[in-house]
Parts: structure tokens; C-alpha cells; sequence
């Protein structure tokens, strides 16, 4: 019997344990580990909550996890319940997929003054983490800033644009719905360092802000390059830029009250204000040969009392495993950190990538791994479960199994509001509690 653990249970981690599951049929068992009593990570925490069709996908990651030989384990922390060398003694390997879950900082004066929020925080804010259950983003003002031009970014203003009646069918939680109703932000400007043919945009998300109740897209034309060059767009990146053509060529909905302005070759010099943010000083970029932006020495000011930041995540370091500061994620060789030691998922190549992007790294280190610890090999000897089990209790860790989740998460859908999928417990005492229904 061979035994492993995977940190973390989003979608890499998953994916990890189906690969493994398939790989060694009955003659493994696998420890999936969380620090939150609650699966899925991205899935529940990062995915847009008005996008129920992408979080759909934690049914499969349902039926993982109900295997006879794989077991779900939240409420366990890496480094004060267990440490990964620990781990190593138990395990024949051990798998971190633990993410990127921190925020890139801007680096610029400034962005340390209320107002100023990275992507990580806001998303955890409206999507239920119960790290960012307390966020109050300040939606006081009528102006606010997203820094970046990708993905997140377009949540993070979709959400800001959205009326009440726009979640209706979606997980937001209560509290943040509650904010939004009643937020004053009528200015959404999106700052991209480059152009419109350099956007890590979607074709899909792009075009849910032409639908928007009360917002309208705004780009300008002569931002654009000339429509030929699209030609050499891959077809989802010429998708995505023909919708900033179309909405460079629709005036603005006067009936909507608010606007998301698309300001490209912008870089972001500083955030200023009087104990808090009330502005973003802009340099006007110029794109160089190579593609990178260069500032031109122009600056201008955006007003904005909610800064967002977009730029990137980093996996937090642990002990121990080495790790790489520059790309915020640990050193590996295609997914290997050291002798049983793997990584996937963003722990193991940045935050790259789409949920599906998970699924072939993960399968890819289970390869790995099968190729180290054959199927018909001989057994390590290694106490798996039953070794980590005893470790908990004796440090009085409380760890939540599976079925615990599925209490959890018929209390959720119990508290539903009317048309929502669930109402999402907070805070970790909530968690904890509900199992117990």
C-alpha cells in the first residue's frame, strides 16, 4: 500500500489525487489537507460568484473525494499542526498544492494606505473567505481604480458594476451584497501598463460588461492599434480585443449611471491622499519593440477612494522547502522539489492558467510519482493516516472530515436566500458549528 498527502484541495490538488486514484486503483490511500474546514479552494473562494457554471466542476472534485481510499482533512495546519517533514515521514510523498493565496504588492509610495486592497482580499471579501470575513472595503466614494488588465480584473469591476438584482442565482455572500447595494462608486477605471493586444482578458468575461444593467464599457478608439494587426492574434485574444472595438464604437448608455473606463498604456506611480487613498498618479506608457511598456515622463491623476490591485499572486514559503522569491512559488524541476517531495497547480508554475490548467499538471506529477513508487513495488512501510491521526490528537488538532464538509455545506443551502445556490458561513467558529447539525 503506498501513502500520500496533497496540501491543499483546490482544483490542483484534486486533480492531483484523481490522477493518483487512477493511477494505483485500490493500492493507495491519499490525504487530501486543507488549513479551512472547507474544500475546493479557488472554486469557492476565487471563482466570481455570479459564474455558477465554473463552479459546477466541484461535483467531480466531490466524487474524489468520496473514494473508499481518499479522505478530505480541513481544519489542518501546515506548520502548527504538522510541518511538511513530518508529512515526509508518514507519506511515501507529498504533494503541495497550496496555491497562491497571497497578493503581489504594488511597490509603489502609497499603496500601504486604507482604500488601497489587493485582488486576493477583495475576491475572499465578496466570495465568503473567512480571512477577509472583516474587509469593509470602502465603497463610500464615487471613484474607484482596478490595477491590471487580466481576468481578475474584470471580476473585480464586473462585481463594483453589478445592481442587487444582478446576483440574483449566485453565491455572493450577505454581507457583500449588502455593501454593493449601497456602494457610491459610479467610476470604475482600469489601469493596464500596455495595450488592448496585450490584455490577458477573455473573450467571454470582456463581453458580460456590455450587458450590464446600469454600466457601460468605455474604451477609447485611438488606443486601439490598427484593426489589421489583429490578424495575428491567436482567435481568443481577437475575440477579446473585437469587443474593445465595439465597445470603443457604442457612446456610453446615458440612462446608465456608471461607467468602466479602459485605460491602457497607464502606470500606476503612486497612490496619494490624506489618510487614505484619494488618488493614483499615472504615467502614460509607450509600447517598446520588444512588447514591454516604457513611461513616457506624461502624468496624470485618476481620484479614487478604492484602490484594487490585479497584478498577481504568490504562493506563501514554508520552511524548509526551497523556494523561489522572484517568481513567488517553490523551486521545482517540472513539478519535483526534492526527493517525494512535488509540487502542481500555482505552487508549482505561478499563478498561470486557467481551473482546467490544473488537470494536466496535476496528472503529469501523479506520473511522476507512479514512476518512483511503482505499483507492483515493494511497500515503504510507511504508517500514512493512521501515523498523521495519531500526530493530531496528540497535538489537539480537530481536523473536519468530509462528511463534516457535507453538514457544512446542507447548512449553507439551508440559509440560502431565495434563488441564491447557498448562503456561505464565514467565519471558522461558524464552519466548525454547522458541522455539528
Amino acid at each position: 500500500m503506498r501513502h500520500f498527502a496533497v496540501i491543499g484541495s483546490g482544483p490542483a490538488g484534486f486533480y492531483t489525487a484523481e490522477a493518483l486514484l487512477k493511477a494505483y486503483g485500490h493500492g493507495c490511500r491519499i490525504d487530501l489537507i486543507d488549513r479551512l474546514p472547507v474544500p475546493y479552494g479557488l472554486i469557492r473562494f476565487g471563482v466570481a460568484p455570479d459564474h455558477q457554471s465554473i463552479k459546477a466542476v466541484s461535483k467531480r472534485y466531490e466524487k474524489v473525494a468520496l473514494e473508499p481510499n481518499c479522505r478530505f482533512l480541513g481544519n489542518v495546519h501546515l506548520g502548527a499542526d504538522v510541518s511538511v517533514e513530518e508529512l515526509l515521514h508518514y507519506f511515501d510523498a507529498v504533494v503541495l498544492a497550496t496555491g497562491a493565496p497571497h497578493d503581489r504588492l504594488l511597490g509603489i509610495p502609497g499603496d500601504e494606505l486604507p482604500g488601497v486592497i489587493g485582488s486576493a482580499a477583495f475576491v475572499g471579501w465578496y466570495n465568503g473567505h473567512p480571512d477577509f470575513a472583516d474587509l469593509a472595503p470602502p465603497l463610500d466614494g464615487e471613484d474607484a481604480v482596478v490595477i491590471g488588465n487580466g481576468n481578475v480584473a474584470l471580476d473585480v469591476a464586473r462585481i463594483l458594476s453589478k445592481t442587487t438584482e444582478e446576483f440574483a442565482g449566485s453565491d455572493i455572500v450577505g454581507h457583500a451584497l449588502q455593501a454593493l447595494g449601497e456602494s457610491a462608486v459610479r467610476t470604475i477605471t482600469l489601469l493596464g501598463r500596455r495595450g488592448p493586444h496585450q490584455i490577458a482578458m477573455t473573450p467571454k468575461e470582456l463581453g458580460e460588461l456590455g450587458h450590464l444593467a446600469e454600466a457601460s464599457p468605455v474604451v477609447d478608439a485611438s488606443d486601439l492599434p490598427p484593426a489589421a494587426t489583429d490578424a495575428a492574434l491567436d482567435p481568443g485574444q481577437r475575440k477579446s480585443v473585437q469587443h474593445l472595438r465595439d465597445f470603443a464604437g457604442a457612446a456610453p448608455e446615458l440612462a446608465k449611471p456608471k461607467r468602466i473606463i479602459f485605460d491602457f498604456f497607464a502606470r500606476p506611480l503612486a497612490i496619494e491622499g490624506d489618510g487614505r487613498a484619494e488618488r493614483v498618479i499615472v504615467e502614460r506608457t509607450a509600447l517598446q519593440p520588444d512588447g514591454s511598456a516604457r513611461g513616457t515622463g506624461e502624468t496624470y491623476v485618476v481620484p479614487a477612494r478604492l484602490v484594487v490591485s490585479c497584478i498577481g499572486y504568490a504562493t506563501p514559503a514554508i520552511p524548509g522547502v526551497p523556494y523561489d522569491e522572484r517568481l513567488g512559488r517553490f523551486l521545482n524541476n517540472n513539478g519535483r522539489i526534492a526527493e517525494r517531495l512535488y509540487a502542481v497547480g500555482w505552487a508549482r508554475r505561478g499563478p498561470t492558467g486557467t481551473i482546467g490548467t490544473n488537470r494536466p499538471d496535476g496528472y503529469e506529477v501523479a506520473e511522476q510519482i507512479a514512476a518512483a513508487f511503482p505499483v507492483e513495488g515493494d511497500a515503504s512501510g510507511r504508517e500514512g493516516g493512521e501515523g498523521l491521526d495519531r500526530l493530531l490528537h496528540s497535538r489537539g488538532a480537530d481536523p473536519v472530515p468530509f462528511a463534516d464538509w457535507q453538514r457544512i455545506e446542507a447548512a449553507e443551502i439551508a440559509a440560502a436566500r431565495a434563488g441564491a445556490p447557498r448562503e456561505k458561513l464565514v467565519r471558522i467558529e461558524e464552519l466548525l458549528r454547522a458541522r455539528q447539525t
